[in-house]
C-alpha cells in the first residue's frame, strides 16, 4: 500500500505530489493520457514546432514561491519575462498601447495613445490595485476560510474605509474601468485581460480580475522555455528524484473507500491501494469515479446539480508561420510579439460574444487574443519560422439548432484568423500549418468538461469558499475520508498557479499519522507571508 495516489497529472496534481513526496510520503501519479501535464503540456503538432495543448503564458505561479520551494530550476525549468506583456494595436492615425513591465514606459505609451488624463489615471490604478492584487495572491495560497482570508488582507490600506474597499472588490470590472479611464480602447484592452478568467466584466466581483493587471508591473507573465509543458516536465523530474512514481496511459476507473484507505481501480486492470487519494481531475470526473466505487449516488447527483460548468469559454487556433504579424501603424514586431496581443478595441465585442455563447451561438465577431512566443523562445519553432496561438473567447460548447463542432470548426477558425489579418495585413499568407481546438476538441483531448479551461465558471458564486460548491470547498469530500481535491475545480480556480495543489498537499501532510511527516508541514506554512 502506498501513502498517496494522485489522479491526473495536471500541474496542481503534480505540485501536490511533489510536496507529499518531499515530506517523505510514497506517491504515485496515475494519468489516463499518454502525454503528461494535462493543460500544461506541449506536443509536436507540426514538424519542428513544440505547440502547447493548453496554457501558454504563466501569470500566477511565479508569484507563489512554489518554483523556488520545489527547486524546479534544478530540473530544467526556466522562465522568460513577457516584456512588453501586453499590446493593443493602433492604426495609421493612432499609436498602439504597449504595456511594459516598467510603469513609466507604460504610462508614456498610454499618454501617447489615449491622452494625459488616462496616463495619470493608469498610474493611480496601478498604485491602488497593485497592493490589492498582491493580497489576492496571498489569499490564493491557502484554503479559503474566513480567518485565512482576513489574515491575507489584514493591514491593507482601506482608503475611504473598509466598507468602501469591500464594495470596490465586489463591483464589476466594467465599473472599475469606467471609474478610472476615458479611452474605450484602453478599457477594452484591460477588460480583455480580466476576461481571460471566464466571466464577462459586467458581472459583480470581476473588478479584481481587471485589477490583477496592475501586478504585471511587479512580475509580468512568464513563458517557460520549451513550452508550457516545461513546467510539467520539471515537476515530474522533481517528483521522480524524490522517489515518486508517474504512470501514463492507464487512467483511474473507480475510487472505492475501504477500511484501510482506498482501492483505486485503473482502466488497464490494475488495483492500487492507497491510504489517501488526491484527485486532480475535473470535479465532475471525480464524482463519477466515486459513483463507480459505490459512493452514495443520490448525494453525488445533488452535488453535480450545484456545479455550473458554463456555456463554453473559448477555442484556440494554433498556427505555424513564416513570420510574425506586423500590425498596422507599427514599424516592427518588437513591442507586439512578446506578450498578450489584445485584439479588441471596444468592449461591445466582448459583450456580444458572451451573450451569443449563452444562446449557443457563435460570436458576431470573434474576440481574439494572439500570442507569438516563438519571438521570445526560438526553441519551439524551426529556425526562421514562428508559431502563434489565437485564443478566441466565448465560443459555446453546446451549439444551438443541432450544429456540431466537427462540422464548423474550420470555418470558425477562418473567422478568427481574419481578425488578425484585418489588423496585420498579409498575415494569412505567412501561415503554413494550423491546428484547431474547438470547445469539443478541448474536452476530448485534455478532459476539460464542456471545453471550459477553468473547469467550472469563475463567477463570484463559485469562487473562494464557494468553489465549486460549499460542500466541497474545503478540498475534502464529505463521507469520503482520505480523499482530497485539487485542480482548477477548487480554490483559487483556473490558471497556472499550483496553489490548490500546494494546499491539498498541506492537508494530506497535516492529516498523516506519521509524526515525521507532520513535522514537514512547517515548511509549507512559511508561504504565503
Amino acid at each position: 500500500m502506498i501513502d498517496v495516489a494522485v489522479v491526473g497529472s495536471g500541474h496542481n496534481a503534480l505540485v501536490a505530489a511533489c510536496y507529499c513526496a518531499r515530506a517523505g510520503l510514497s506517491v504515485e501519479v496515475l494519468e489516463s493520457d499518454t502525454v503528461l501535464g494535462g493543460a500544461t503540456s506541449t506536443v509536436e503538432r507540426f514538424p519542428g514546432h513544440r505547440v502547447d495543448r493548453g496554457s501558454s503564458a504563466h501569470i500566477m505561479i511565479r508569484h507563489t514561491g512554489i518554483i523556488e520551494e520545489l527547486e524546479l530550476a534544478d530540473h530544467g525549468l526556466r522562465y522568460l519575462d513577457c516584456d512588453p506583456w501586453g499590446f493593443a494595436p493602433g492604426g495609421p492615425d493612432r499609436p498602439p498601447i504597449v504595456f511594459h513591465r516598467d510603469l513609466d514606459r507604460t504610462c508614456d505609451s498610454v499618454r501617447s495613445a489615449c491622452g494625459a488624463a488616462d496616463a495619470d489615471a493608469y498610474r493611480r490604478y496601478v498604485a491602488s490595485w497593485g497592493p490589492r492584487s498582491e493580497r489576492v495572491m496571498r489569499a490564493f495560497g491557502a484554503a479559503p476560510t474566513g480567518g485565512r482570508l482576513l489574515r491575507s488582507f489584514w493591514g491593507l490600506d482601506t482608503g475611504a474605509g473598509g466598507s468602501a474597499l469591500s464594495r470596490e472588490f465586489l463591483t464589476s470590472g466594467d465599473a472599475l474601468l469606467d471609474e478610472h479611464f476615458r479611452d474605450e480602447r484602453l478599457k477594452a484592452a484591460l477588460a480583455w485581460f480580466g476576461a481571460q478568467s471566464g466571466p464577462p466584466m459586467s458581472e459583480p466581483g470581476t473588478a479584481p480580475m481587471v485589477g490583477f493587471a496592475a501586478l504585471m508591473h511587479t512580475l509580468p507573465p512568464g513563458r517557460a522555455v520549451g513550452g508550457s509543458g516545461a513546467l510539467a516536465d520539471a515537476l515530474i523530474g522533481s517528483l521522480r528524484s524524490m522517489g515518486g512514481a508517474v504512470s501514463a496511459g492507464d487512467g483511474v476507473r473507480a475510487l472505492e473507500r475501504i477500511e484501510s484507505g482506498w482501492r483505486v481501480s485503473t482502466l488497464g486492470g490494475r488495483t492500487v491501494h492507497a491510504r489517501t487519494v488526491i484527485a486532480g481531475c475535473h470535479v465532475l470526473t471525480t464524482l463519477d469515479l466515486l459513483e463507480r466505487g459505490g459512493h452514495d449516488a443520490a448525494v453525488l447527483d445533488s452535488w453535480r446539480r450545484g456545479i455550473r460548468v458554463g456555456p463554453g469559454i473559448g477555442m484556440v487556433v494554433r498556427l505555424a508561420t513564416t513570420a510574425l504579424p506586423r500590425y498596422a501603424g507599427t514599424d516592427s514586431t518588437d513591442r507586439s510579439a512578446t506578450g498578450l496581443q489584445l485584439l479588441v478595441d471596444d468592449r461591445r465585442t466582448l459583450r456580444l460574444a458572451h451573450g451569443a455563447a449563452l444562446a449557443g451561438e457563435l460570436p458576431p465577431r470573434p474576440a481574439v487574443l494572439a500570442m507569438s512566443f516563438s519571438a521570445l523562445d526560438p526553441t519551439i519553432a524551426p529556425t526562421g519560422r514562428h508559431q502563434l496561438s489565437l485564443w478566441a473567447q466565448w465560443h459555446p460548447y453546446a451549439l444551438a439548432d443541432g450544429r456540431r463542432w466537427p462540422d464548423i470548426a474550420e470555418q470558425e477558425a477562418d473567422r478568427i484568423v481574419a481578425e488578425v489579418e484585418a489588423l496585420a495585413p498579409g498575415f494569412t499568407e505567412t501561415i503554413t500549418d494550423r491546428h484547431v481546438q474547438s470547445p469539443a476538441e478541448i474536452e476530448r483531448e485534455i478532459g476539460l468538461i464542456g471545453g471550459n479551461v477553468m473547469h467550472v465558471d469563475m463567477s463570484l458564486d463559485q469562487m473562494m469558499m464557494w468553489r465549486p460548491i460549499p460542500e466541497l470547498a474545503g478540498q475534502r469530500v464529505p463521507g469520503a475520508p482520505g480523499l482530497y481535491l485539487t485542480g482548477a475545480s477548487t480554490h483559487p480556480g483556473g490558471g497556472v498557479s499550483g496553489a490548490s495543489g500546494r494546499t491539498a498537499a498541506g492537508m494530506v501532510i497535516a492529516d498523516s499519522p506519521s509524526t515525521a511527516v507532520r513535522k514537514a508541514l512547517h515548511r509549507l506554512r512559511r508561504w504565503p507571508t
